[in-house]
């Protein structure tokens, strides 16, 4: 699932900045940048991260800030690149014949005119006491808006839900007809063949449609989707401490177990139409499921 939080404290020798970025993917991967010296706290700060997530793919920066002896918001300015770059400027006119003037817009197009303040650069040694507070509000922003996301799928994935149960309930309802149908197409067709005078053997004709209707009959693959349709919908409402997408994941995989049984077992064009629409709704599911936590 995808999110964002940041979280900021001044420090005696500078102000610390933590931002964490996820992205999705099926486990959890984290990858964390420390200021040089401060190496060391990586295995308690991806500890302190794994306790809140589960999933995705994690981004987390850590940067200081060093405070300077004197900040007045002035900008400094490099004079001598400024003059460099108005030299040249003004041997190109000369080289190539070039009209217009060099003016103060054109020279301060080059950014690095402007110089922004130096930094310190040297090693800087964070406590853990140092980090977490921080940590610990960017981990609450990234975590709301990631529940944030988990409602507006969780919406989602109701809907596919209601529309793979709309087709299951249809195939339900057209199941029977197909041997009713199947029937009375043999009568038909040995009607055709036979001459007037000689009666349709019904009796042969009942233990075809019993034979079809073992062969047919779906009645257990429709019981077992519709108990994992109903497993979904409870795992989406209790949820799970350990996190729900791998339980989905399972219960996805065996809903189209089922989904593609029942196509096999189909042998009529209005079933085959409802369990392609069941497959499709399936994998949209399965897709949505890879952002699920």
């Amino acid at each position: 699932m995808t999110g964002f939080g940041e979280g900021e404290r001044e420090l005696s020798f500078g102000r610390l900045r933590v931002e964490i970025r996820t992205v999705n993917h099926r486990y959890l991967k984290l990858q964390i940048r420390l200021p040089n010296g401060s190496e060391r706290l990586q295995p308690a700060l991806e500890s302190r991260v794994r306790e809140r997530l589960s999933r995705g793919h994690v981004s987390m920066t850590i940067s200081v800030e060093p405070l300077t002896e004197e900040d007045d918001g002035s900008v400094p300015v490099d004079l001598v690149r400024a003059r460099g770059y108005r030299d040249a400027l003004r041997r190109l006119q000369e080289e190539l014949g070039l009209g217009g003037s060099v003016d103060i817009s054109l020279v301060a197009a080059f950014r690095d005119v402007f110089r922004a303040p130096d930094r310190d650069s040297s090693r800087i040694e964070l406590a853990e006491q140092d980090v977490t507070p921080a940590l610990d509000v960017a981990l609450e922003q990234l975590v709301s808006m990631r529940e944030e996301e988990g409602r507006r799928l969780a919406r989602d994935l109701s809907g596919r839900l209601e529309v793979l149960q709309s087709e299951l309930t249809q195939v339900k309802e057209r199941a029977p007809h197909r041997l009713t149908e199947e029937r009375d197409r043999l009568r038909q067709a040995i009607r055709e063949l036979l001459d007037d005078g000689i009666g349709v053997d019904e009796e042969r004709i009942a233990r075809e449609i019993a034979h079809l209707a073992e062969r047919w009959d779906i009645h257990e693959e429709v019981v077992r989707l519709t108990s994992h349709l109903q497993m979904f919908r409870e795992t989406m409402e209790v949820g799970s401490e350990d996190g729900v997408g791998k339980r989905f994941g399972f219960i996805a995989q065996e809903i189209l177990r089922e989904v593609n049984t029942i196509g096999s077992k189909a042998n009529d064009a209005v079933v085959a139409a409802h369990v392609v629409t069941m497959k499709e709704e399936v994998e949209r599911l399965r897709e949505q499921l890879e952002n699920v936590e």
